[in-house]
């Protein structure tokens, strides 16, 4: 997954594909879940999870906003 997200946020051409977008929604859908995080704790303070928080930047895009 992460690998996917790296080249989706440096090449936004890849969102119009649908593994991408899979990709996207499973990230959405296990922070959802409290399977993964975009920051964790550690030993130094927080440890940021960049590929994660690209991907939540990504989802807008692909994403149909409701107003």
């Amino acid at each position: 997954m992460k690998t996917i997200i790296e080249s989706a946020w440096t090449n936004r051409e890849l969102l119009k594909g649908s593994k991408t977008q899979d990709t996207i929604r499973e990230v959405i859908e296990q922070l959802d879940k409290g399977k993964i995080r975009v920051a964790e704790p550690s030993s130094n303070g927080w440890q940021v999870n960049e590929w994660i928080k690209k991907a939540v930047i990504l989802y807008f895009p692909i994403q149909k906003m409701e107003t």
